[in-house]
């Protein structure tokens, strides 16, 4: 598989500040964030399943715009995956006439631009040769992460997540793992503010890593906006067993 990068900073601001989205071959989005409005719109066309992490707007915000855009120029729905509890809030408080037409029944239910299909944690999708595992995270709304299996080789995307001996036993149990992309969004200074949103600062992110009995490439994800290189530095200064390095919008991962 061949992951693209279309965006991975923990906000905007600036050239190359996109939320975070990632484009799995050329029919896969993980993740919908404003990474996602730079495609074509033909790449736009060919994307026909958005799997989600959780209902924060950084990764959810496209999702809408993009089957606005393509909805009626596909002949089969876009599906978004998701934990039940996220496709709920995205019905409540998206697709709800009020900020965002209900696209699961336009044009009508029988044949709508967008289905809502129900993933919970251990649940795999199968795509082709492809597989889209659904994997605990532990954040301040309910989410998930991925483990993407190619048949070959594995990649783990945490989403947003807080230290949690459960993300790190999943991602453990990845055996044929070659990559991880692990969030941290605040450098050490702002530790409480991370306990409490449930994020990642680099004491807790080299923690986890330490935790690891796998040793993929490991790269670096949600970075806020003015913190990135603390945040990076702070990481290489602990001196964890694996060295990550930052994640960069337009990066292409193989595995």
């Amino acid at each position: 598989m061949k992951l693209k990068v279309l965006g991975c900073s923990g906000g905007i601001g600036g050239p190359g500040a996109r939320t975070t989205s990632f484009l799995a071959d050329t029919d896969i989005l993980i993740d919908c964030g404003t990474g996602v409005g730079d495609l074509e719109l033909d790449a736009l066309m060919a994307v026909d399943h958005i799997f989600v992490t959780h209902s924060h707007l950084d990764h959810i915000a496209a999702i809408p715009l993009l089957v606005d855009a393509v909805g009626e120029m596909r002949g089969v729905p876009v599906t978004v995956y998701a934990p039940p509890e996220v496709l709920r809030i995205l019905r409540a408080h998206i697709f709800n006439w009020l900020v965002w037409p209900d696209f699961t029944a336009i044009p009508d239910r029988r044949r709508p631009f967008l289905r809502l299909q129900p993933l919970k944690v251990g649940e795999s999708v199968r795509l082709g040769g492809r597989s889209i595992t659904a994997l605990p995270a532990l954040h301040s709304v309910p989410a998930v992460g991925y483990c993407l299996d190619s048949g070959d080789r594995q990649l783990v995307y945490t989403g947003d997540t807080a230290y949690s001996p459960d993300v790190i036993a999943a991602i453990n149990r990845c055996e044929r793992l070659s990559h991880l992309i692990i969030e941290t969004a605040f450098p050490d200074e702002q530790h409480g503010l991370a306990l409490a949103s449930r994020h990642l600062c680099p004491s807790m992110v080299v923690a986890m890593l330490d935790e690891l009995t796998v040793t993929p490439r490991v790269h670096i994800s949600h970075l806020k906006p003015g913190h990135g290189e603390t945040i990076l530095r702070q990481i290489a200064a602990a001196g964890g067993r694996l060295e990550p390095t930052a994640l960069r919008q337009g990066q292409i991962i193989e595995f």
